[in-house]
């Protein structure tokens, strides 16, 4: 694989950039890995990764029925953040923070993190304790935030109406060193890195039964054959439930779509990413100018990626509370996400009751974030049967009664 440069990017540019190579290859299957990864996501693509890297478990196939990052993983707002209030939940959160500062250069990919800083908006009396409780917990816990005032958050986003009438800032939850990432462009790096050292990346290659003998994985069927293996991880977001069910146990979660959308490009106006749970929005700039917008998710189950009118307008106006500006603008586009989201919004991470195979899902709205903390923990997890990162989202917790709730910290679910 060549090396991406400044020096490489002019060499190119005097052939006419007829030197470039596929970034990650396309090969058919062989009858046999080592491991099976189902799911071609930044999860299931970060698992494969820190397999290799950290484990030397290279013989390995990472199989999507679609597309790379087609999913959830190209569907998100890209928010990075690592406020959580419980240790555990805080702990993969801030390992995946940490990672991302450094993953361009890991990767020679560049992922276009951008450390801009991550607020979350005080409205109410309860959301100013309940935001305290959290800095002083990740004062604890080792991750830099702080309780800000309403005039630090006007200096920090110039845009935002502090006064109200409805909602006015009483404060707000800071992390400086949260903020975005290009979401498909952390999939292609790490599809790069994991084709590099050999892993098949297989696309279009829908897993259509698990295969077991002996209360043991021993592969799948697909609809490109049969295809072996000594270990397998399911990492398939809102189609966990479904993948579960061929491996003959049941999962708990429940599928809802996510929706966002963003507006038409406009002059840079705001470099903070601003989340308003108590009008229930969120709000960045991208780097081509639009306004990035999402709420929470919708109140049934279901398994579509599309966007509702209805929906948006819900979002929209809340955040106009706040937002008085945004109400100029225009939408440019929308779409739907499929979420996995547990009773205590906090994810799985877990062997399960069939031997080899191993589960990663649960993430609900909160997974681009936790992407290479997840890749990390979960690559420990099935190369060695332990990792401290992913020991206490087992799927023992639910039957103990050991939950791990963050639907305060999660704010809207983000």
């Amino acid at each position: 694989m060549k090396r991406y440069s400044a020096f490489a990017v002019a060499r190119e540019a005097f052939r006419h950039h007829t030197g470039w190579e596929r970034a990650w290859r396309s090969p058919e299957p062989k009858s046999h890995y080592d491991v099976i990864i189902i799911g071609a996501g930044g999860h299931g693509l970060a698992t494969a990764y820190y397999l290799g890297k950290n484990h030397g478990i290279k013989n390995v196939a990472v199989l999507e029925k679609g597309w790379l990052g087609g999913g959830n993983t190209g569907r998100n707002t890209t928010i990075i953040r690592s406020n959580y209030l419980q240790d555990p939940s805080a702990a993969i959160y801030e390992k995946a923070r940490s990672l991302y500062e450094d993953l361009s250069q890991d990767l020679n990919y560049n992922i276009m993190f951008s450390p801009r800083g991550v607020m979350m908006l005080a409205q109410t009396e309860h959301e100013i304790r309940g935001y305290q409780r959290t800095a002083h917990a990740n004062t604890l816990q080792g991750v830099a935030t702080e309780f800000i005032s309403p005039k630090r958050v006007k200096e920090l986003c110039p845009i935002i109406d502090i006064s109200g009438p409805r909602y006015p800032v009483l404060g707000a939850l800071w992390q400086p060193r949260g903020g975005t990432a290009r979401h498909d462009a952390v999939a292609w790096g790490y599809a790069r890195a994991c084709s590099d050292m050999g892993m098949d990346i297989i696309q279009k290659c829908e897993v259509t039964a698990i295969k077991q003998e002996g209360g043991r994985v021993t592969g799948v069927e697909t609809t490109k054959g049969a295809i072996g293996c000594n270990k397998m991880g399911i990492v398939v977001a809102g189609n966990s439930g479904q993948a579960a069910e061929m491996a003959g146990f049941r999962l708990p979660i429940e599928s809802v779509p996510l929706q966002a959308l963003v507006s038409e490009p406009i002059k840079p106006c705001m470099d903070v990413v601003v989340m308003a749970n108590t009008v229930h929005g969120y709000l960045s700039q991208s780097d081509k100018g639009e306004m990035v917008i999402g709420g929470g998710t919708d109140g049934h189950n279901a398994y579509t990626q599309r966007g509702s009118f209805h929906h948006v307008e819900e979002t929209v106006r809340a955040l106009i509370e706040t937002f008085p500006m945004i109400s100029r603008l225009k939408m440019l586009r929308q779409w739907g996400g499929i979420v996995d989201i547990t009773g205590d919004r906090s994810p799985i991470l877990s062997t399960t009751p069939l031997d080899g195979c191993f589960i990663n899902c649960g993430w609900g709205t909160g997974g681009f974030k936790a992407i290479p903390g997840s890749g990390f923990g979960m690559a420990q997890l099935m190369a060695t049967g332990h990792s401290p990162l992913t020991e206490q989202f087992g799927l023992n917790r639910f039957r103990e009664g050991r939950f791990i709730d963050e639907s305060v910290a999660a704010g809207v679910a983000h």
